[in-house]
């Protein structure tokens, strides 16, 4: 059991983590092993985020203090929290990662509260956002789909002149 001391320097802790990131993506980490969650941690670190776990009362006052009305105790199962400073494609892909790799051992995600927008994402919404490809690669699927025409006509182009060639 924490102290009173204790509770209030995590309400510390949690202000903090909120005033200097603008995502916080919510898990349930029930039945997952802990070198799974170290992996996950380590990837996420990687990633610019942190895992941290607080009691759901802790951090709904923290919350409410901060000005967000969002309150972490209509999740009934165990809570652990990713705070990020970045957008939400960016951290949803590393937890969707993370999730389809143990997804048997009980790992789910519960959704994800968007701080600047203050507004709830459910768990559909941030797996939905996680499946994505990243920035890069949707760029370059654009970059072929605008080239795909132009390639086409050239290819064209390039066989009448054959036939007018063979015509000669």
């Amino acid at each position: 059991m924490l102290t009173k001391q204790q509770k209030t320097e995590q309400i510390k802790e949690i202000s903090e983590l909120l005033k200097n990131n603008q995502l916080l993506v919510f898990t349930d980490f029930s039945g997952t092993s802990v070198e799974d969650l170290k992996k996950l941690r380590g990837s996420l670190m990687a990633g610019g985020a942190k895992l941290k776990v607080f009691k759901k009362r802790l951090l709904g006052i923290s919350l409410k203090e901060g000005g967000f009305d969002f309150d972490p105790n209509r999740f009934e199962s165990q809570l652990a929290t990713i705070f990020s400073d970045k957008d939400i494609p960016e951290v949803a892909a590393l937890v969707y990662k993370f999730f389809k790799a143990v997804e048997k051992k009980g790992f789910k995600i519960l959704g994800a509260y968007n701080l600047a927008a203050k507004n709830f994402l459910d768990a559909e919404t941030v797996q939905m956002i996680g499946k994505l490809p990243s920035r890069e690669v949707l760029l370059a699927q654009v970059a072929g789909m605008l080239a795909a025409p132009i390639k086409m006509f050239l290819y064209v182009l390039n066989e009448k002149a054959k036939m007018v060639e063979i015509k000669k």
